[in-house]
């Protein structure tokens, strides 16, 4: 086959968010078939998702969003690894994406990393007590306060709530698709949820 002309690979890397060279191999691959060399990039990119996890993340965005009647305001910033995939109109949207979901679910920290120890004590401090107090028996306590302590998670942590545009994935496995399709490393970094009247 002749070769793969750098318009092409252009157009795919604009189209997909991938590096030039990713590009160009699954460009030849398909033998200049468009369409089945994205879909070569997408099954590359989620096996290679979790790999691309410990890269440096120092570029992004920072996006705003004001739910209608203005009672609801989210501050979010989320990082990638290069300047052109902060400008790439999927991961502006994801970012849009996890702001909306951060209106309508709140949840307070990024991940279960965020959680102050002293919280996690307490809270399952709290689900030991009320286990025992039901009359459990004290070998089932702790693994019924990590069972507990597991849905805490997925009321509170970002990454651990269910999508709210699909309950099939979390927000997590939103942010792997992302990386699969992208072919970037791509963080959470922080998020500031506001609502009227509530007391800081």
């Amino acid at each position: 086959m002749e070769e793969i002309k750098a318009d092409l690979v252009k157009k795919l890397r604009e189209k997909s968010g991938v590096g030039m060279m990713e590009c160009k191999k699954a460009l030849t691959e398909a033998c200049g078939d468009m369409d089945k060399a994205e879909l070569i990039l997408r099954e590359r990119g989620l096996a290679a998702a979790s790999k691309k996890s410990n890269r440096t993340t120092n570029q992004g965005v920072i996006d705003s969003y004001i739910h209608p009647g203005s009672k609801i305001g989210v501050l979010l910033e989320v990082n990638c690894e290069t300047d052109f995939v902060a400008r790439n109109e999927q991961f502006k949207e994801l970012v849009h994406n996890i702001a909306l979901h951060i209106a309508a679910a709140a949840p307070v920290y990024v991940s279960s990393e965020d959680i102050p120890s002293e919280i996690i004590e307490a809270e399952k401090d709290v689900y030991k007590k009320q286990a025992l107090n039901e009359g459990k028996p004290e070998g089932v306590v702790e693994k019924i306060a990590q069972g507990k302590l597991k849905k805490f998670y997925e009321e509170n942590c970002l990454l651990n709530q269910l999508y709210v545009k699909d309950n099939d994935i979390t927000i997590n496995d939103l942010v792997k698709q992302a990386i699969a399709k992208i072919g970037e490393n791509i963080v959470i970094k922080r998020f500031c949820r506001f609502m009227l009247g509530e007391e800081i």
